[in-house]
């Protein structure tokens, strides 16, 4: 990418040859160097615009330098809260109809009780929105000032080393465009001209005035007041958060050595060399793994009670350390992370020929077939449904044993009991047919040339690759 701007020395008297002024110059130059180093030839850019002054200078902006070959987008997520979230959502339209720039409106709903705030709450939302926006990058237009905020706000929190490094500059989403702010290192006062020498208009969120809110205290009564005895407050503490990010970066490399040094035959963490490891490298591992799975940072004492837990768990039993996003098992001297997923259904689904039925965020399909699976012809004597485990069940699926009880079936296929009690069992009356991950019972088998029905179990999304768990 280049500059879309005259150089300085232009000698034209014509208005359009002009040099811009300060504020776009200097913003657009920083864009500029930005995105050079990071956008190839026809990206997707997608700007997250809230219709306050900061966004819609970012999108102005951007809208000025479209020329460097990039296709420009923006998205307003309306989350419902204010008794204006409607006119926020058609200002921001008509901001990017003045500006060219295609805009998708997208409303969410933001649970009033759950457990982290309404600020939180909608935060997530509002982050899984720009996750799923078809684009390669999204640009968000936080800045130096807001940075220092993060900062302070998150270290009066208690935050560790990755939490007090503030706001990255770039971070992927896990599969979405990768999220970029390319701002982060200019001053709010730029922005302030940006946005007075190019006579934009923009919306107040009235919820930026409320002093119940701790971030609204810190920006409104705080910073301006440390600000009055140290002047580069701001740059100081972004400064700061730079050095966290970079102590970080140093602990995610140990953590990820610690877990090569941890690793068991399957790929999982052994339980007895991740205890051997030193109390504080066993908690940054155990921190960095649940990152890796996209949970939420556990408080300090969380994690001592969790490694307290793990240190006290025999290599042949198992142990659960739940977290708001899921839990962590040890299970056969082996760690497992496992998030949470939608419930199993609590009651019988019936099977009246559908290809695919719902099973706890995932499906079990069903596959007409010849000579393979589950025999149609028995099948047509009862009533077909999916249940979940109750206990007691017997299954025999080779015809040259007894009947044995699932729980010493699924004991030898190695499940994790956690996952034992996810299982769908397909049954035909009272008789137990077919169980995900052990088989078909002899009885049901599909004879040579005989129509017979496949099934199969996809499960509920896994965790990413690097994880504890794989299940």
């Amino acid at each position: 990418m280049s500059a879309c701007w005259p150089m300085a020395g232009s000698t034209s008297t014509r208005r359009s040859d002009l040099a811009p002024p300060a504020a776009a110059q200097q913003i657009r130059q920083t864009l500029c160097r930005f995105l050079e180093a990071r956008l190839q030839p026809g990206a997707r850019l997608c700007v997250g615009v809230s219709g306050g002054r900061d966004s819609l200078v970012l999108l102005h902006a951007l809208a000025g330098l479209r020329a460097s070959g990039f296709a420009l987008s923006a998205v307003h997520v309306d989350h419902g809260l204010s008794a204006n979230a409607d006119r926020w959502a058609s200002f921001c339209a008509d901001f990017c109809r003045s500006c060219g720039v295609p805009i998708e409106i997208v409303r969410v709903e933001v649970p009033r009780a759950s457990g982290d705030g309404l600020e939180a709450a909608a935060r997530r939302l509002r982050h899984a929105v720009f996750a799923g926006r078809a684009a390669d990058w999204l640009a968000l237009a936080h800045h130096r000032d807001d940075q220092a905020e993060t900062v302070l706000f998150r270290l009066l929190r208690g935050a560790g080393v990755s939490g007090a490094a503030g706001m990255p500059a770039e971070r992927s989403q896990g599969g979405g465009p990768r999220l970029i702010r390319p701002l982060l290192d200019v001053p709010g006062s730029l922005l302030a001209r940006y946005a007075e020498e190019c006579s934009l208009t923009w919306i107040e969120d009235e919820s930026n005035a409320d002093p119940r809110f701790r971030r609204n205290h810190l920006r409104r009564e705080v910073l301006p007041r440390i600000t009055e005895q140290f002047p580069g407050a701001a740059q100081a503490l972004a400064r700061s958060g730079q050095h966290f990010a970079e102590a970080a970066g140093l602990l995610d490399e140990l953590a990820q050595a610690d877990r090569a040094a941890t690793a068991g035959a399957c790929g999982r963490i052994d339980l007895a060399r991740f205890n051997a490891l030193s109390r504080p490298r066993a908690r940054n591992l155990l921190r960095c793994e649940l990152r890796a799975a996209g949970f939420r940072s556990p408080e300090t004492r969380w994690l001592d009670e969790a490694l307290r837990q793990l240190a006290t768990v025999g290599a042949a039993s198992q142990t659960c350390v739940a977290t708001p996003d899921g839990e962590i098992h040890a299970y056969r001297g082996e760690l497992y992370l496992v998030r949470q997923r939608p419930a199993i259904p609590s009651v019988a689904l019936p099977w009246r020929g559908e290809g695919e039925l719902p099973w706890g965020g995932g499906r079990v399909s069903f596959r007409s077939t010849l000579g393979e699976g589950v025999s149609y012809r028995m099948l047509a004597s009862a009533a077909i449904c999916l249940r979940a485990r109750q206990g007691g069940e017997r299954l025999q699926p080779d015809p040259r044993r007894p009947p044995r009880a699932l729980r010493k079936l699924l004991q030898e296929a190695a499940l994790p009991p956690w996952e034992r009690l996810r299982l769908p069992l397909l049954w035909s009356g009272e008789h137990l047919v077919w169980v995900a991950g052990i088989g078909v019972a002899a009885a049901f088998a599909c004879a040579p040339d005989e129509a017979g029905l496949a099934l199969a179990w996809e499960a509920a999304a896994p965790l990413p690759p690097g994880v504890l768990a794989r299940t």
